[in-house]
């Protein structure tokens, strides 16, 4: 028998077939599962072996992400802990910084490279998976990167909630008009999931706060929306997307389409109708772009920065190379129109993860690849508690059943049966006591108080990001 290469059940693969994963979010993870589930026997043997590369030891449920900040989820249950979870894999939490593919190798940096001093690692594979999602898609907006917050991570979701809590402490204790003024206006760019399901779900939160202050009313905040194009929501469709606007403005919310944010230096919002906000709050979700590691290979990509891949999910005119998700540019073969792509979101994500980790095997053992086809069954998306719409499946529903089903569905998706059942739980209890409003703005400088007692002066600055 040839030393290089080892039978097994399906077919032959090599002496040891290294599986290289960047990124562990949707596709990164679900991946990973895939192939530790097909590959199961490999790895005992030592055939295989599979390296996830990811900034964060965890895989972050974004959908839920907005009920995070409003309180309605524990931070903890929108995260999967990625070495729980991949227990055949060695995990390394750290960052791809360059791909050469011709070469098979990957330079990464972890945690620990500043400390060593040694410089950047290099990895090398046979089969590389590229799955590092996307990155918030920022304008040379004046104020913007002083003064803005994204909505993307749980890190941000919770600082998001902690904020706004404590911007209305700020008010109720404050004897300046413009100061109580500019902490009670929270302004949002971009009408998109993010922007309108974490303004929906947090004025929600604020307006249920607003009980136990004496001298805070719903009256007195100013939640503005604002999108550059004419209308929100466009996955929902046209006539959601105008429900949706009526039920924002019904809630006294400024919604103002058509309108860019042109500056937000000195803490004041001014847009392109000429409004003028004083504000302590911009969070910005106008839209994402791929990862700047897709810059860093040499593997082909698009007219939007993303990589060109086949139905099969492969690079395209790159062998065993691979990608899905955020990161991919994938025919969408269920479409009418010739040319179509599948859109960027998690429902087409998570499947192209399955199939994507299928056709890795495939390939280690000869066997011909499946298509990507998946025809899109719709949109869901949360106003706030017992508030939201939904297209699905050519169904338009709008309320009460709309919030269900958003909850429903995404309940059903959040990965592992731990997680569904702490999810669920926490919302049971929700609905039998009331909900928690407490900020805890302090955990985002835990030293202050000891540096404090120590004799020193407590530091203002956030602390350093270790993972760059």
């Amino acid at each position: 028998m040839d030393k290089r290469k080892r039978r097994v059940r399906h077919g032959m693969v090599k002496e040891r077939a290294r599986i290289l994963v960047v990124g562990g979010g949707y596709v990164g993870m679900y991946t990973a599962l895939r192939l530790q589930r097909n590959l199961r026997g490999e790895l005992r043997r030592g055939e295989a072996g599979i390296t996830v590369v990811s900034p964060d030891p965890y895989m972050t449920y974004q959908p839920f992400l907005p009920e995070a900040a409003a309180g309605s989820i524990s931070p903890r249950h929108v995260v999967v802990p990625l070495r729980r979870v991949l227990g055949r894999c060695d995990v390394v939490i750290g960052e791809a910084r360059s791909i050469d593919h011709t070469t098979r190798t990957a330079t990464i940096t972890t945690l620990a490279t500043d400390e060593e001093r040694t410089g950047a690692r290099r990895l090398t594979y046979d089969e590389l998976v590229l799955a590092p999602g996307s990155v918030s898609r920022t304008l040379p907006v004046p104020g913007l990167a002083d003064h803005g917050v994204g909505f993307k991570t749980v890190e941000e979701a919770i600082g998001l909630r902690n904020h706004v809590l404590e911007q209305m402490d700020i008010a109720s204790s404050t004897r300046d008009p413009a100061l109580r003024d500019a902490a009670l206006t929270f302004v949002f760019v971009g009408g998109g999931y993010a922007g309108v399901e974490a303004l929906g779900e947090l004025e929600d939160m604020a307006r249920y706060a607003t009980r136990y202050y004496h001298n805070v009313t719903p009256d007195d905040m100013k939640w503005i929306l604002v999108e550059a194009s004419g209308r929100i929501l466009p996955e929902v469709g046209a006539d959601l997307g105008r429900y949706t606007v009526t039920e924002l403005r019904r809630r006294n919310i400024d919604v103002r389409l058509d309108t860019r944010l042109e500056s937000c230096a000195d803490r004041v919002a001014v847009l392109s109708d000429g409004a003028r906000f004083p504000t302590r709050t911009v969070v910005w979700t106008a839209g994402v772009k791929p990862h700047p590691i897709l810059a860093a290979t040499d593997l082909p990509l698009d007219d939007r920065g993303r990589l060109t891949c086949t139905p099969h999910l492969s690079v395209d005119g790159a062998t065993h190379a691979w990608a899905a998700g955020d990161a991919a540019a994938v025919p969408d073969v269920t479409a009418a129109e010739p040319g179509r792509e599948c859109a960027p979101n998690a429902q087409h994500a998570v499947r192209q993860a399955r199939l994507l980790g299928d056709n890795i095997t495939h390939t280690l053992r000869g066997e011909p690849l499946d298509t990507y086809a998946h025809k899109y069954a719709g949109s869901v998306a949360s106003l706030g508690f017992h508030k939201g719409v939904a297209h699905v499946y050519g169904r338009k529903l709008k309320g009460y059943p709309a919030w269900f089903m958003h909850r429903a569905y995404h309940l059903s998706r959040v990965p592992t049966v731990n997680r569904k059942a702490r999810v669920l739980a926490e919302w049971a209890l929700a609905g039998l006591f009331k909900r928690e409003v407490v900020s805890l703005g302090s955990l985002e400088h835990p030293r202050a108080e000891f540096e404090l007692a120590a004799g020193g002066k407590p530091s203002q600055e956030p602390p350093r990001n270790p993972k760059g």
